[in-house]
This record gives structure tokens, C-alpha cells and sequence, in this order.
């Protein structure tokens, strides 16, 4: 009983501390798999809600803690007054860890809360705590908590929130203290301030050199999205601060003593942002190209208001045809995508649909058409060769348009989308390749009869010349050899006189 369990305990850490939505399902598909029986029980503790009982008589904590009130799966905000902590826990409102005084809890992970904190000693000042949520220290948890904080305090940037203390509570849960960034995520800033592209894109090329700072210090995000690019003001001007590297990878170096791995299988990221080879869940090794990928969503959501992607329909769909669309669909180019509606518009205004775009869209148009066009679609490649192979290199394209220079994107050939779409449609490639063959083999035997038609023809008229020729030269022989004669020989002949007046004739 007591290894059922642990096992039932150890498969609800981690799916409850799953990445994302489409990762808890992923883990749950391969427990029901494995064992039917644990798969269950998880499911019933992570669809709970009201029975606490059944969540501490197992694991010894609050369903409120760990569950955080769920409706169907996936994680919902934990409030100050629906919180009920086991006594040894420190993650309340007023408590003290280390130096630091919790004094409101400002966001929320899979993993941890984030708490604005007073540091009274040896300094006073404001800071952002994160400390791992009661119940949830698992290995898996711990490791990648602690690989968080090593990423974070390996970079020094001012476009990355910095490190500024670590510790451990009495009872064992890790913490780390960052820079408290009073700022929103990117795109409400841009939207609230209504900036204009140029001035959008300013702001991103900041963001670039930020995660170009990680890629040097060998740490590659894997979660770029709006809600962890916030904007702060410093001194009145906007200054991007990138946050949460909770699913960051390290190259070449550990971040962390503990064991630290992804499972088999397992996407790691927000699908909405993701790149195809996060999506592809083969082989191929995630690079920094992938945050590239991320980074051109951004764009073009900063863009376009939009991602390539509609959320709402990626909702609508199974895992599998998410991963599909992600590493197969071709989003349209920005310039297309302004003025289209979301199913989610779709849905609540079909009946209001509008046949023409707004003087503000086609405005918004005329300024993305082209080079923007180009940019944003080269870090959205599937291929991942063919991206900009850096954060630093799409800064760079972007810089170049704001100073009116050729930008080094440029659209894709039409050897190369013809390419594309032969891999999308092998199927109606092939039957469209077979009809053309065989077009081209009745093409091909009607112009051979036809040449030998021909051929036929210029030989009997070549013929016809050469009789025609020779008969003209006989003609003239004769002609001339009468010519000679007299006529007092031609009268000494009898009848040849009247031959010559007829021939000549």
C-alpha cells in the first residue's frame, strides 16, 4: 500500500508540476499506459476540488495546496484566504524567510509562487522572492528550481532580472530573491501605449541582446512568451526585463548537482510560442535557435496584435495535431494575418463579419507588407537552417530596416515553396506528377508522328525540286544544242523543224 502510494504521489508531482497543459495530458496518456490503476487516482486528485481529505490522506498535505482548486487539469491561482498551510511551510502572507517579509504574492508557476518581499537587513528594499510551493518538493521540482536559479545568477544583463540572494527555509524549500520588476508583459505595454512599429520594434531588438546575453552564458530560455518579457520604466524611458527561465537549458554545463532531466516524449514550452523542433519530440537537439523561433512569434504578435497561431484553435485540437500544426502549417505573413479575425472573434461575432478591412488595418498593412513581411517569416522557418542563426542577427535585419538599409531576409524562392508544398501534399504531388507524366507522354508521341509527318513531307518536296531542277537543266541543253543548228540544216531534216518551234515553244 505503501509503494502504491509513493508511485501515486510521484506521478501527481509530476503532472501537477507539468510546463504546461499539453504537457500534464502528454504524462497522463503515458501513465494511463503504463499503469491504468495510478493513472486513475492521479486523475481524480488533479480533477479535485472540494475533497481535501482524499489529497492529505495520501500525501499528508492540502488538496488546497498542492491542487490549487482545479477545475479540469491544470493549475488555477492559490489566494491568501483559500491557502491552508502545514505548519512547517513558510509561503504566507507576513511570514519571514531569511532576511526577507512576505508582503504579497505576485505570480504563480507550476512549480512556485512569487512573492513581493520587504529585505529589511542589511539593506532595505523591495525584492521578488520565488520559493518552490508547499508539497511540491519533489526531486524532478527541487532540480529544476535550483537550475533556475543557477541560470539566473550566471547572467548579468539589464535586459534580464537579476539575481540578488538564494537560500533554504527550515524546512527544506529552496528560495532565490530577484530584482523586483514592476512591470507588464511586452505586448500590453506596446497596446496600452499605443506605440507605433517602429518604436515596438525598438523595444525588440532590447529583448534580442537580452537573450543573446543568456545564449553567451551557454542558457537557452524555452519559454519566450509575453508574460515573460516584461516592460519596466527606468527614469521614465521602457526597459525590457526577461523573467522565468523555470524550464531553461544549459549547454555544455550543469546547472545543477541534482540528477535534472526531460522526459522521453515530454514538449517542453508554451505551444503557442513553441518551436517545431519543441514540437517534434525526436531526436533532434533543441538549440538557441529555438528561442530565435520564439522570438519571431513575438514579433509577430508585437506586430500583427495576433500569434501565427490562433490560441483559441489550438484549444480545439488533440496534442498530436497541435505538434502537426506546429512543425507543418505555414502561418500567413503578418501583412495577411492584420485584419483577420480569431475563431474566438469568429465565434461571437459571425454575424458582423467584416467583408473589408478598416483604414487602420490597411494602413497597418501597407507598413508590414515587404521587408517586415520578410523578417518576421525567416525566425518563423521551420527549417531551422534556414533562421536567423542568432538573437544578435535578427537584431541586426531589424536595425538595418529602421535605418532605411537592405534588410538580408528576403521571401523564399519559388523552387523553395514549391519544395515545401511537395512535402506538405505527397500525396496530391504524386497524383498530379503521374497526370503531367502521362499529358507529356501523349504530348510527347503526337510530336514525334507529327515530326515524322513533317519530315515525310520536307523529303518528297525536296524530291519534287530536284525532278523539277533537272528538268530544267535538260531543257536548257536541248534548248542550246538547237540553237546551234541553222534553220537551212533544219529544213535539209524533214519534220525537225516544226520538233524545234514546239520544244521552244
Amino acid at each position: 500500500m505503501i509503494a502504491h502510494k509513493e508511485l501515486v504521489k510521484e506521478a501527481f508531482m509530476k503532472c501537477f508540476s507539468a510546463e504546461s497543459d499539453v504537457a500534464r495530458e502528454r504524462l497522463l496518456a503515458q501513465l494511463e499506459s503504463d499503469n491504468p490503476a495510478v493513472a486513475a487516482e492521479v486523475k481524480s486528485l488533479l480533477k479535485t476540488s472540494q475533497n481535501a481529505g482524499a489529497v492529505e490522506q495520501i500525501f499528508g498535505f492540502s488538496a488546497s495546496e498542492s491542487l490549487a482548486a482545479t477545475s479540469g487539469i491544470g493549475p488555477h491561482e492559490i489566494t491568501p484566504s483559500t491557502r491552508r498551510l502545514r505548519p512547517d511551510t513558510v509561503a504566507a502572507i507576513g511570514t519571514m524567510v531569511g532576511p526577507y517579509k512576505l508582503l504579497e504574492q505576485i505570480g504563480e508557476g507550476g512549480m512556485g509562487s512569487v512573492f513581493m518581499a520587504q529585505q529589511s537587513s542589511p539593506i532595505k528594499r523591495r525584492v521578488a522572492l520565488k520559493i518552490i510551493k508547499p508539497g511540491m518538493d519533489s526531486q524532478h521540482v527541487v532540480a529544476r528550481f535550483e537550475a533556475e536559479r543557477q541560470a539566473l545568477a550566471m547572467m548579468d544583463h539589464s535586459n534580464i532580472a537579476k539575481v540578488l540572494d538564494a537560500g533554504t527555509t527550515p524546512s527544506g524549500l529552496p528560495y532565490f530573491v530577484m530584482e523586483l520588476v514592476k512591470g507588464i508583459p511586452i505586448t500590453e505595454y506596446c497596446d496600452l501605449e499605443k506605440l507605433a512599429i517602429k518604436d515596438r520594434l525598438r523595444l525588440f531588438i532590447d529583448l534580442c541582446k537580452g537573450v543573446q546575453h543568456a545564449h553567451q552564458k551557454g542558457i537557452i530560455h524555452r519559454d519566450l512568451k509575453p508574460s515573460n518579457v516584461l516592460v519596466t520604466l527606468h527614469d521614465g524611458k521602457p526597459v525590457v526585463k526577461i523573467i522565468d527561465f523555470g524550464i531553461a537549458k544549459a549547454m555544455n554545463q550543469d546547472l545543477t548537482d541534482r540528477t535534472l532531466f526531460t522526459q522521453f516524449a515530454q514538449m517542453i514550452g508554451t505551444p503557442l510560442y513553441m518551436s517545431p523542433e519543441q514540437a517534434a519530440l525526436s531526436g533532434i537537439d533543441v538549440d538557441t535557435r529555438s528561442d530565435v523561433y520564439s522570438l519571431g512569434v513575438l514579433l509577430y504578435e508585437l506586430l500583427t496584435g495576433t500569434t501565427p497561431f490562433d490560441k483559441a484553435l489550438l484549444k480545439g485540437v488533440g496534442i498530436d495535431e497541435v505538434r502537426r500544426m506546429i512543425r507543418e502549417t505555414e502561418p500567413p505573413r503578418p501583412s495577411q494575418r492584420v485584419g483577420q479575425k480569431t475563431t474566438t472573434q469568429k465565434a461571437a461575432n459571425d454575424s458582423t463579419l467584416r467583408t473589408k478591412p478598416t483604414p487602420n488595418e490597411v494602413r497597418a498593412q501597407r507598413e508590414l507588407k515587404g521587408e517586415l513581411d520578410w523578417i518576421a517569416m525567416k525566425a518563423l522557418e521551420k527549417d531551422r537552417n534556414r533562421r536567423y542563426e542568432s538573437p544578435n542577427a535578427f537584431a541586426a535585419d531589424v536595425e538595418r530596416f529602421l535605418a532605411a538599409d537592405p534588410v538580408l531576409a528576403c521571401p523564399p524562392t519559388l523552387l523553395y515553396r514549391l519544395q515545401k508544398f511537395s512535402r506538405r501534399n505527397r500525396g496530391l504531388v504524386s497524383t498530379g506528377l503521374l497526370i503531367v507524366s502521362v499529358l507529356f507522354a501523349g504530348i510527347g508521341v503526337s510530336t514525334w508522328s507529327a515530326i515524322r509527318a513533317s519530315k515525310a513531307e520536307i523529303k518528297a518536296n525536296r524530291e519534287r525540286e530536284v525532278a523539277q531542277k533537272n528538268l530544267d537543266t535538260a531543257m536548257d541543253a536541248i534548248e542550246q544544242l538547237l540553237a546551234q543548228v541553222s534553220n537551212q540544216e533544219l529544213l535539209e531534216i524533214p519534220g525537225l523543224q516544226v520538233a524545234r518551234e514546239k520544244i521552244l515553244n
